[in-house]
């Protein structure tokens, strides 16, 4: 599949001198920190030196006085509460979270987690029901419930105080919850929008711990579960999230709670954000997949060894079968493509009644890597059918399902990402429907994949020091990302696919121009062997980074592509 690469537009002024003579750094990162809004020395050291005093005050925030006055009601009351979260990574981590700071102050606090496939998404009846049974009277939402007006009603019914900690976008009408703490309703003002669920019981318990004459430096040990669901739930890595991530990853990786440092086992480098994405939230989302998620969150809150081994068997089958069934479905999925022609049309969308729900987003993503097109791969659920769908770069995939809404019971989500119910009988209505949407409002630029190359180096100005400095950008994320550059005429040689399944790539890269060499590893990208010849020249596009091999330590190119030179 042919990707698109966009070079930098720039002109002779696009970088403010004075910023370049301050800060003594190559003009290349000077570049990459104004495509990042940074063009002052302030701004620069603020990004470079993340501070816990930056976080904005939590009673900024709307409806932040009534909650925290309405906890310490309780507390004093000696009320039951129940800590309500969804089953997600950003859900469980923000019930870990809330539920482990507060029950040092409640002698009788519940979490629940609603089961994925009894309950579906978000603040349940069944959960109401439950909070009932015990005896509760104030619940706390995390990750959900902006959009759960009727459930809210049915809570007030029963004379359950609502707090909800949402940072999704909000309906037309508020729910008529007691407190509604989501920095997206539009009649709030807080500074900063992008937090993630767990972020906003953060602020919770931030605001709390003030109220009563502390400091936010008191929740530092609550900060890697912070950073896991910043790095789980893809939302922006700028302002307060970059500051939370980047405690929370220094958190990790000097004091880990037990949950963190099983995970952690056989790893000799410092955690980053991508090992967050990659080695741990998977294995916390495993739990509400094929389990339930408050495995997930029993895990993180527990400090007994016997216990998270324990569990942490249980999270690593359960992500087993999840690869697994991950595995399976999409090399069906992909079947069922080429066998119905479905290469020929702009969007894909298939169906299986046997599909494990769980994995069904997954599956998604995978076909888009295949076939590069907004994508929904369905399921039975129950009496209906569900699924999930996913999107490609600059495509509103939300916006397409809002313009299908007649033929779904319901819907949700975001524009990379979203779930959806319909009635059987619909199925074939549904899949004519969203291939006239997305045919319609696609455009043609959007159809390919794209690289956004962020400079172009040369191989002499990748030095240590250089390293050192591109280091100080992390963490990185969605607004952060790491740096993608390119290098033009250079040479391939002892080229070679590696890996159990022979997907990888292994080179090293010469610039015959400078004589500097590096290695490359480009993982997925054994098919590129095809192509390569040491006698041709190409161009690449890469990421910088630090290769660890027995004790050694080495610069080396993580590959994104490479194409033949054209001159």
């Amino acid at each position: 599949m042919e990707t698109i690469w966009n070079y930098p537009e720039r002109t002779a002024h696009s970088v403010p001198a004075e910023l370049k003579v301050q800060l003594k750094i190559p003009s290349s990162l000077v570049n990459l920190l104004v495509k990042r809004g940074i063009t002052s020395l302030n701004e620069a050291k603020e990004f470079f030196r993340p501070d816990l005093s930056d976080l904005h005050s939590p009673f900024l925030m709307k409806d932040m006085e009534v909650a925290i006055s309405r906890i310490s009601e309780a507390k004093e009351r000696d009320e039951p509460i129940m800590i309500y979260g969804d089953y997600d990574v950003d859900g469980t981590t923000s019930v870990a979270l809330v539920s482990s700071f507060f029950e040092d102050h409640f002698k009788h606090l519940h979490t629940y987690i609603p089961d994925r496939y009894a309950e579906g998404y978000g603040l349940s009846f069944q959960g109401i029901d439950k909070a009932e049974e015990l005896g509760v009277k104030l619940m706390i939402a995390l990750d959900c419930g902006v959009k759960a007006n009727e459930q809210i009603s049915y809570a007030q019914d029963k004379g359950i105080d609502m707090i909800i900690c949402d940072h999704h976008l909000p309906g037309p009408v508020l729910p008529n919850a007691l407190a509604i703490l989501d920095p997206k309703r539009p009649d709030d003002e807080y500074p900063y929008k992008e937090l993630s669920g767990c972020g906003i019981g953060f602020k919770l318990i931030q605001a709390f711990t003030e109220k009563n004459g502390g400091d936010v430096l008191d929740l530092v040990p609550y900060l890697d579960l912070v950073a896991a669901s910043i790095a789980s739930d893809i939302v922006p890595v700028t302002g307060e999230n970059r500051t939370l991530a980047y405690f929370g990853l220094a958190q990790i990786n000097s004091h880990p709670r037990l949950a963190f440092k099983n995970l952690m086992k056989g790893n000799d480098q410092l955690f980053t954000i991508t090992d967050l994405v990659f080695k741990v939230g998977p294995k916390i989302n495993a739990a509400g997949r094929i389990d339930h998620g408050l495995r997930a969150v029993d895990f993180l809150r527990s400090n007994d060894e016997a216990e998270i081994a324990q569990l942490l068997e249980k999270i690593n089958h359960n992500n087993e079968v999840r690869k697994d069934l991950d595995k399976r479905i999409t090399q069906e999925a992909l079947q069922q493509i080429e066998n119905h022609q479905l290469t020929k049309r702009n969007s894909t969308v298939v169906y299986q009644p046997d599909w494990h729900k769980g994995v069904v987003g997954i599956v998604a993503s995978r076909l888009i890597e295949k076939h590069y097109k907004p994508t929904i791969v369905l399921t039975l659920s129950g009496d209906v059918i569900g699924g999930s769908a996913r999107s490609v770069h600059g495509y509103d995939v939300y916006a397409a399902l809002e313009k299908c809404s007649d033929s779904l019971i319901q819907f949700g989500g975001h524009m990379y990402a979203a779930g959806m119910t319909l009635a059987s009988d619909k199925l074939s209505e549904f899949k004519e429907q969203f291939e006239k949407v997305v045919s319609e409002t696609l455009p043609e630029h959007l159809k390919k994949p794209k690289i956004d190359i962020d400079e172009v180096l040369e191989f002499s100005e990748i030095t240590p020091k250089f390293y050192r400095l591109l280091k100080q950008f992390e963490p990185f994320g969605p607004r952060n990302m790491n740096p993608t550059f390119a290098t033009k005429d250079i040479a391939i040689s002892h080229f070679r696919a590696i890996g159990a399944d022979k997907t990888h790539l292994k080179a090293i890269a010469n610039c015959q121009k400078s004589g500097v060499s590096f290695d490359l590893i480009g993982f997925g990208l054994g098919e590129k062997l095809e192509i390569l010849n040491e006698s041709n020249t190409y161009d690449i596009a890469y990421h910088v980074e630090l290769n660890h091999f027995q004790g050694h330590k080495s610069i080396q190119l993580s590959l994104l592509d490479v194409i033949v030179h054209n001159g």
